[in-house]
């Protein structure tokens, strides 16, 4: 946290990211306002990942982004993200994400349309 912290500060960007502390789930249910983006990379079990997007994914504003790590399609990969890659598919099956990009492993998806 303490190196995530300075880094912010080195970059300028202290007053655009909020970094929080906690478990996933609490937090989002605590959260109140609207977010330009999410970055989810988090847990790799269904339950997790789960929980992640339910909490976070009704947050991100309309034309705002979801980015979704360790998205593996390949069931090989069952172990490092097959629970990131069924998230990322629920949340385009939704209506409410399109996906803006893929690179490696990390999907960017902007927030079109209204639902989870």
């Amino acid at each position: 946290l303490p190196t995530f912290r300075r880094t912010l500060h080195r970059a300028g960007l202290e007053e655009h990211v909020v970094a929080l502390v906690g478990r996933s789930p609490q937090v989002a249910k605590v959260w109140g306002t609207p977010l330009g983006l999410v970055f989810v990379d988090g847990g790799h079990t269904d339950e997790h990942a789960d929980a992640d997007y339910e909490g976070w994914a009704p947050h991100v504003a309309e034309g705002g982004l979801l980015v979704i790590h360790d998205v593996f399609p390949d069931p090989a990969d069952e172990f490092t993200g097959q629970a990131p890659y069924r998230v990322y598919l629920r949340a385009l099956a939704s209506g409410a994400f399109t996906e803006v990009s893929a690179t490696d492993s990390l999907r960017v998806l902007r927030r079109t349309g209204d639902g989870l």
